[in-house]
């Protein structure tokens, strides 16, 4: 689904003048949209950077904060931002313009859809952090972490590259246990907060409404 919101004057002026430059292009296999789990390569990945790298992936980057953070602290890696918000597209390219920032780019994608599209065992470093938990029961099948979610991620981590979640709603945090622990060659649980995650507005907002933060970290066994 694609976020709605509104974009203030200075991320839209970003959107026109910067979106080309940020903007990571990968083709787009059928396959990847159907869920299959497929091994293709992603031509153009190392010339958007213009190196080759270690990668890492924030899924749901919000107003791109947290990929920021990375960014500065891991210089020699490759950044991936996906989501399909695009004042938050804005808000990461004024932040990577202020900051000298030339490792980041932008792929307007869904996240499962996007990984499909990566090559396997491509990938060092995946964040996902307060994903929208999709609360009510009915809704659960829309949520991004599931068992085809934890499946595609196993095959994108490198050996001992790891994924890092976090999440406000302890029932939504269980269920992702659960889908994880279910990989046999993903390792991990619960875990101390990152010292690269910043708070988020979603972390902000559940602090003052009381729900206790849960952050997870899995590995990929070599």
């Amino acid at each position: 689904m694609r976020h709605r919101g509104r974009a203030t004057t200075a991320q839209a002026r970003a959107l026109d003048s910067l979106l080309p430059r940020y903007l990571l292009r990968l083709p787009r296999s059928p396959r990847a949209d159907e869920g299959e789990n497929t091994a293709a390569t992603a031509p153009g990945l190392d010339e958007a950077f213009g190196r080759r790298a270690p990668l890492a992936v924030e899924i749901g980057f919000g107003n791109g904060n947290a990929l920021v953070a990375l960014a500065l602290a891991k210089p020699d890696w490759n950044c991936i931002g996906v989501d399909v918000y695009r004042p938050g597209f804005g808000a990461l390219m004024l932040a990577c313009e202020r900051d000298d920032i030339r490792n980041v780019r932008i792929a307007d994608d869904e996240g499962l859809a996007f990984l499909h599209r990566l090559p396997e065992a491509s990938v060092q470093h995946i964040s996902v952090f307060f994903p929208d938990p999709w609360p009510k029961k009915r809704h659960h099948k829309r949520r991004l972490v599931n068992a085809s979610f934890a499946s595609r991620v196993a095959a994108c981590l490198a050996p001992n590259g790891h994924i890092l979640l976090a999440t406000d709603w302890p029932e939504y945090a269980q269920a992702m246990r659960e889908a994880l622990d279910a990989v046999p060659t993903l390792r991990g649980g619960i875990a101390p907060r990152p010292d690269i995650r910043p708070t988020t507005p979603f972390e902000a907002k559940a602090q003052t409404a009381g729900r206790p933060i849960v952050d997870l970290a899995y590995h990929a066994q070599p």
